[in-house]
């Protein structure tokens, strides 16, 4: 097989050519493959000879089929060869049919993945949590704990911050994730959009109001309900004594209660933060690409992928998404939006850890290849290989591992400053 190829406009231009013995093979698996499958009079299944099977079905029927099974069968060595991973399939121009004893020559055309610069290769700079365990990480822990033993308090006044109120919610416009009777918020809790905390405060029992508020984003969405205020309640947390960590926690005291949740802060952070600090450094860098606009067919195809994946890992925990969203009480369209947003954060990052691999000259080698099958805990390596190779997609396994070596870099270089985000949080809180 010989390939030459042309990039122009974001798009690849491969001319194929297969040679003449590949090409006559293929003709006579198809006539054999014609005569299995049809019944021709005088002839038992599958011994009609090739001029009897061209005379019943047309010469056109086993070049047709030899053409369709030459190109299928070639096209993940094309890719290959081309070293790329198209954002979407082939686009296979001005197809003729084979022939027999002469080369085939056909032109396919693949829409490449964008390739936008950065505005700066330097490293980026970070916020980061800080490595050891701080007061106020262990105060907002111990006050998680603190709040399974709350008791709550009915009220009869106005709605403040930090109450809990009971509501029946009817949908306007675009609110059904949150419509519902008998439904409990906490004021302030972060856990719904802040135009609906603050249309909730000052409301009293039995009062109805229309609350509007916006889903940032692209393309900004209105959504409205009607709110009607059922119960008022404030939430009341018992004082922390040594007699109190002891009965309720079974620790000595609070010193020694104090102790253990360090440990356990510490425990996560040591899993957490090298995650973290990867997460920080990629999406810093994305905000240096130097692309306005998402290729629609760049975006679908990372879509695609992330739906697929999100459908595979519920299937796994024995879910199915309808399940799934009516446990998240969120609609399809809701869902759909999400993952799109997703899918554009997640193809920016990817187009910035490109550039930035480029710019680096980062190379693949054949170690790399092997060790990412190994570290993927694949059994067979070779096997595994052969099989990614068949099916076109060893380029992705090297776009994979250019990223990661970019992520090594900007994770090794990237200037960090440490804050104390929780203690950050809690004064900004007070300040509002």
């Amino acid at each position: 097989m010989n390939i030459t190829s042309d990039v122009k406009d974001g798009k690849l231009t491969a001319q194929v050519t297969i040679e003449a013995e590949k090409v006559d093979a293929a003709i006579k698996k198809a006539a054999k493959d014609a005569a299995k499958k049809y019944n021709f009079p005088g002839f038992r299944k599958g011994k009609a000879p090739r001029r009897v099977v061209d005379s019943a079905l047309g010469k056109e029927y086993i070049l047709g089929n030899a053409t369709n099974e030459l190109i299928g069968s070639n096209e993940g060595a094309v890719l290959n060869e081309l070293d790329i991973v198209p954002v979407k399939e082939g686009d296979y121009q001005e197809i003729d049919l084979c022939a027999d004893g002469t080369d085939y020559t056909y032109t396919v055309e693949f829409k490449l993945r964008p390739a936008p610069e950065l505005s700066s290769y330097e490293a980026v700079a970070i916020e980061m949590p800080p490595a050891e365990v701080t007061e106020a990480e262990i105060n907002q822990q111990i006050d998680m704990l603190m709040g399974y033993h709350a008791t709550f308090e009915d009220v009869e006044r106005a709605v403040e911050d930090t109450d809990y109120v009971t509501v029946d919610i009817k949908d306007v416009e675009n609110a059904e994730a949150l419509a519902g009777e008998g439904r409990m918020f906490a004021v302030g809790g972060g856990n719904q959009p802040k135009e609906f905390d603050e249309g909730l405060k000052g409301m009293n029992i039995g009062e109805t109001k229309t609350i509007t508020w916006t889903f940032p984003g692209e393309e900004e969405t209105t959504a409205s309900s009607e709110v009607t205020v059922k119960s008022i309640r404030t939430r009341n947390i018992p004082e922390l004594t040594d007699d109190f960590a002891k009965e309720n926690f079974g620790f000595d005291g609070i010193d020694a209660m104090r102790d253990a949740v360090k440990l356990e802060i510490e425990q996560d952070k040591t899993t957490q933060l090298p995650q973290l600090k990867e997460n920080r450094a990629v999406a810093e860098l994305a905000k240096r690409l130097e692309l306005e606009e998402l290729d629609e067919d760049y975006e679908q195809s990372v879509f695609q992928d992330l739906g697929q994946n999100f459908l595979q890992s519920l299937s796994s925990r024995g879910m199915n998404l309808d399940t799934w969203l009516q446990a998240n009480r969120l609609t399809a369209d809701q869902f759909i939006g999400d993952l799109h947003r997703q899918a554009n954060d997640v193809a920016r990052e990817s187009l910035a850890l490109d550039a930035l691999a480029r710019n680096l000259k980062v190379e693949v080698t054949d170690e790399d290849i092997d060790a990412e099958f190994a570290n993927a805990g694949v059994e067979d390596v070779e096997a595994a290989k052969a099989a990614f190779l068949a099916d076109g997609r060893m380029a992705a396994i090297r776009d994979s591992i250019r990223r990661t070596k970019a992520v090594e870099w900007l994770v090794e270089n990237a200037q960090v400053t440490e804050v104390d985000e929780v203690a950050k949080a809690a004064e900004a809180k007070d300040a509002e």
